[in-house]
């Protein structure tokens, strides 16, 4: 059995092998049973995510500990287990926290390789987290990203990011004017665990593609409704949207969204049955819920090159 740690991950998943890899395991027949969601203690959440395809299986263990931060360790610990099914041996253990933050910012590239402008060079990503850098990485494998605007609200942590990026060849601005950032922005990229509205729909210029993967219960968000009422939507998975997409959810509430208009999952458009972007002012929505189709198409790959 093979061991790959986050710094293994992290060597071998190179951002456009990922998104390639989430691209035909959404084509494949991959069965996905509801995840198992488990309050262990009033600090502790588990979380089993399994997967499998006639060849492979897979199980993503995670543990949400809101204690950990107090101890200087990161909330969400996950690892990723890795079956043969020809065998049922298992043939790697991987870990599944670097796995989850390349595998969600690359879901999100794949679908903006389907609806954002093919010149879009300019981005602003909203939260400055441990997701905020691989969004910026993975956007940039499917589009030509120059600038990056980083806004948080705490501007430290902007500016930290920004270093950070602009050590790795983008021109990155640390922001405070959220608004000035997103009206020069094709790509807006929204990773935060808000639960009111940060983004405003007005803001967004035409031919925007917003990039909603940070909201994950139906009580957050991160956009207001009109962002949503402007936008064509589309979702990695309509069962994980009507579950989970908080922003979508409460646009219903408000009246401005109806979940039958989502325009088509990441299935549709990886298989071609819908199209995506549809002219060059269209503003695109991508609502990111998650899915362990994701998880078992990365494992796989990882394993495939670690062999």
């Amino acid at each position: 059995m093979k061991i790959l740690s986050a710094d293994d991950v992290a060597r071998l998943g190179a951002y456009r092998d990922i998104i390639e890899a989430l691209r035909n395991g959404f084509r494949a027949p991959i069965e996905t049973p509801v995840r198992h969601h488990h309050e262990v203690s009033s600090v502790s959440t588990l979380l089993l995510m399994p997967a499998w395809s006639t060849e492979w299986a897979g199980l993503k263990t995670v543990v949400v500990k809101t204690d950990n931060p107090s101890k200087g360790l990161p909330t969400v610990q996950a690892s990723y287990l890795l079956i043969d099914q020809a065998t049922g041996a298992t043939v790697a253990m991987l870990d599944g926290t670097e796995i989850t933050r390349r595998r969600t910012a690359a879901a999100s590239a794949l679908a903006a390789d389907y609806l954002a402008r093919p010149d879009v060079d300019a981005m602003t990503v909203i939260g400055a987290g441990a997701l905020a850098p691989h969004f910026v990485a993975a956007h940039a494998a499917v589009r030509p990203i120059r600038r990056v605007f980083v806004y948080n609200r705490t501007p430290s942590r902007s500016e930290t990011l920004a270093a950070e990026l602009a050590q790795h060849g983008f021109e990155a601005h640390a922001v405070t004017d959220l608004e000035h950032a997103v009206r020069q922005s094709g790509i807006v990229s929204c990773v935060t665990s808000s639960t009111v509205p940060i983004l405003r729909g007005a803001w967004l210029q035409p031919g925007a593609h917003v990039d909603l993967a940070g909201a994950f219960k139906p009580s957050m968000r991160e956009t207001d409704a009109e962002t949503v009422a402007r936008s064509s939507v589309y979702v990695d998975t309509r069962e994980g949207a009507l579950a989970e997409a908080g922003d979508l959810l409460q646009a219903r509430d408000e009246g401005r969204f109806d979940f039958a208009s989502i325009r088509g999952d990441l299935f549709e458009l990886c298989r071609g049955t819908v199209k995506g972007r549809q002219s060059a002012d269209e503003i695109t929505l991508f609502k990111s819920a998650g899915t362990a189709i994701e998880d078992l198409a990365t494992a796989i790959m990882l394993y495939q090159k670690a062999r």
